[in-house]
């Protein structure tokens, strides 16, 4: 399947330290686009590791995630307006 996970970590109490788990695991899974926005395939159990992973670290009170799924990236139409950062260009 397709995601695209957006985050909102609150700075209080102790926020940036699990801003910064919060970074590293999703980006063990997903491909970072957008500040607290990453993509990208991934199955089902992958799906479910992450969000045991991530839910450690969100505080249930201060944080929000959003998971958008899709069947596959082409029934996901983008659009973007301003500039836009290619971040996979840094591959090979």
């Amino acid at each position: 399947m397709y995601v695209v996970l957006v985050y909102d970590i609150s700075l209080e109490n102790n926020g940036h330290k699990r801003w910064l788990h919060v970074f590293k695991i999703c980006k063990k899974y997903l491909s970072h686009i957008q500040n607290s926005v990453f993509e990208g395939e991934i199955t089902k159990v992958q799906l479910m590791k992450l969000q045991q992973e991530l839910k450690k670290y969100i505080d249930m009170e201060e944080d929000s995630v959003i998971i958008f799924k899709s069947r596959q990236e082409k029934w996901l139409e983008k659009e973007f307006w301003g500039k836009e950062d290619d971040k996979s260009s840094c591959f090979l």
